[in-house]
C-alpha cells in the first residue's frame, strides 16, 4: 500500500525557505511529487506537469530534480539501470520490494534495518547514516500471467 506524503509545509514554503525562487514551475513540481502516491521518474513527472503547464520543458523538469535532491526535498532511487525515480523525502526510513515483471515499486516498513544500522555501526565504529533494502522478485499479478503463460504453452 502506498504512504501517503502529507507535508509540513507547502511546496511554496519549502521553496520560501530554501532561498531559492520560488516559480510556478518549482511549486507545480514539488507538489506533483508530494501527491505522486509513490516514485516517479523524470518522464512521468514531466507529463504530468504538462497536463498543467502545457510550456514546461523536460529540460526544467530534470534541472529542479537535481535542485531538490540538493536540498534534501526529494530522495533518487535506481531500480533499474535505466531509470531513475524520485520521491520527496519519507518522514520514515522505508525499504522497497520491485517486481522484474511489471516494474510495480511497494514500500514496506522493515524495522530491522534499524537494527542492522545501529549493530554493524558499533561493531565496526562507523556512523551509518542510510540503509537501503531493495528486494526483487515477482508481484501476484505477474506470477499469475506467468502460470497462465506456462498453462497455454
Amino acid at each position: 500500500m502506498p504512504r501517503e506524503i502529507k507535508p509540513q509545509k507547502s511546496s511554496r514554503q519549502i521553496l520560501d525557505s530554501s532561498r531559492q525562487r520560488v516559480t510556478t514551475q518549482r511549486t507545480l513540481l514539488l507538489d506533483l511529487l508530494h501527491r505522486g502516491g509513490g516514485h516517479l521518474d523524470a518522464d512521468e513527472l514531466y507529463r504530468r506537469a504538462r497536463q498543467k503547464q502545457p510550456r514546461i520543458s523536460l529540460s526544467t523538469v530534470y534541472r529542479n530534480l537535481q535542485l531538490f535532491k540538493k536540498l534534501g526535498l526529494i530522495e533518487e532511487h535506481h531500480f533499474a539501470e535505466e531509470h531513475h525515480y524520485y520521491e520527496t523525502k519519507p518522514t520514515t526510513e522505508h525499504q522497497h520490494l520491485l517486481c522484474l515483471g511489471c516494474g510495480k515499486i511497494v514500500e514496506f516498513a522493515c524495522p530491522l534495518s534499524q537494527q542492522f544500522k545501529e549493530g554493524i555501526g558499533r561493531e565496526y565504529d562507523f556512523e551509518i547514516t542510510e540503509v537501503e533494502v531493495r528486494m526483487t522478485g515477482l508481484c501476484s499479478n505477474c506470477r499469475q500471467r506467468k502460470g497462465e503463460n506456462l498453462e497455454a504453452g
